[in-house]
């Protein structure tokens, strides 16, 4: 149980990567805020009902008044932040095309949602971790950005400038005792990612070829790896990226 009496927020925890996550946490102990642009209520009943605390919130992870009123709300009921996973991002629905095709406005949606959410969310965050000189930030990245995939360059450089942010934010809240790290997860079979038939088709087979333990990636291999970043075994960690793809890129 190490994350009795912690407090944590999940973003993008009502299914996948994220609902293993908040799952994780609050089965060792931390009380969870289940941050999601859907209903996440189904998630926190869950664990409510196995006696953890668990509040769900609908956040747009690229509105700032959003972002403001999920951290006012998680301090309202819970008193503070220790630990804030950045999790939500669009993924699951990326259409495969070449870059010249991306549209505008799908780039410019995808980087407010995968980059900009996390800035906002961990701005808004920061202060109060600050106040108690102790955090823990954790960012899930893509392992996309190490092998520069085709076919998704808006999603690519979103988790891109993800990693250098949480390098760059590593130094600016070290001072405080706060740490930031990524886990940058390989192609997973989340829920969404197993409903986008296309991506699934052309990535799969591909992804377990490149790997040194050739099996499928699920949301239940990332959540040691966050556990372990949002944890005080962790305390001397910050600014790294770890990867969890069974052994797909080395960096």
């Amino acid at each position: 149980m190490k994350f009795n009496d912690r407090i944590a927020i999940v973003t993008g925890a009502g299914t996948g990567i994220g609902r293993a996550i908040a799952e994780r946490l609050a089965g060792e102990g931390a009380a969870v805020v289940l941050a999601d642009i859907a209903d996440a209520e189904h998630v926190a009943r869950g664990l409510r009902e196995k006696g953890g605390r668990a509040l769900a919130m609908r956040v747009d992870v690229a509105d700032e008044s959003s972002v403001r009123s999920m951290v006012e709300q998680t301090l309202e009921r819970f008193g503070r932040i220790d630990v804030l996973v950045n999790n939500a991002a669009i993924a699951a629905s990326i259409q495969l095309r070449p870059f010249e095709e991306i549209p505008v406005a799908e780039w410019r949606r995808m980087q407010d949602v995968n980059a900009m959410g996390p800035f906002l969310c961990i701005r808004a965050a920061a202060p109060h971790m600050r106040s108690r000189r102790y955090g823990r930030i954790v960012n899930i990245t893509s392992g996309t950005a190490f092998k520069g995939a085709p076919f998704m360059l808006d999603y690519v450089a979103s988790k891109g400038a993800l990693m250098t942010m949480t390098r760059a934010l590593a130094r600016e809240l070290g001072k405080d005792f706060i740490t930031v790290n990524a886990v940058s997860p390989g192609y997973t079979l989340s829920e969404g990612n197993l409903a986008n038939q296309d991506f699934l088709a052309t990535y799969r087979e591909v992804a377990i070829a490149t790997r040194a333990v050739p099996r499928d990636g699920w949301p239940a291999d990332i959540v040691g790896a966050v556990a372990f970043l949002a944890s005080d075994d962790a305390s001397f960690v910050s600014g790294q990226i770890l990867a969890v793809d069974g052994g797909s890129v080395y960096h």
